[in-house]
């Protein structure tokens, strides 16, 4: 082999594959991201939006939450940033805000919120959407 050619191919060998690791993440963000645009966007209607933030503001959600500000949780305009208004994302996320969660921002855990129902909570997660 010429070696012009060699270093062009072992860079291929050497370089390359350095490149992939540390990038799991950031693939499963494009997969998730390509997933999302060929879910259909459900725009929550004005009178759903208003009662949503109705009840976020009536519950003690705004304790760990704010708006456009990290607080003990993320900022509501990052939530809508990062989840579509989809179907798949109003069930899921409603089902985190009853059954409360942690891992996604981070190691502080969100409360559960039981006695929500999964209408109302749908209703929350409609609203928060919405900020983006």
């Amino acid at each position: 082999m010429k070696k012009e050619l060699m270093i062009p191919v072992i860079a291929c060998f050497v370089i390359l594959p350095g490149l992939s690791f540390g990038q799991t993440a950031k693939k499963k963000n494009v997969i998730a991201a390509k997933t999302a645009s060929s879910a259909k966007i459900i725009a929550a209607t004005t009178a759903e939006i208003s009662e949503g933030k109705a009840l976020v503001m009536q519950s003690d959600c705004m304790a760990c939450h704010k708006i456009d500000t990290k607080l003990v949780g993320p900022a509501y305009n990052n939530v809508a940033k990062k989840y579509p208004a989809t179907a798949a994302n109003y069930e899921e996320l409603a089902d985190k805000i009853i059954k409360g969660g942690s891992g996604v921002w981070g190691p502080i855990p969100m409360a559960p919120h039981a006695s929500l129902s999964a209408d109302d909570a749908k209703k929350m997660v409609r609203y928060i959407l919405s900020l983006h």
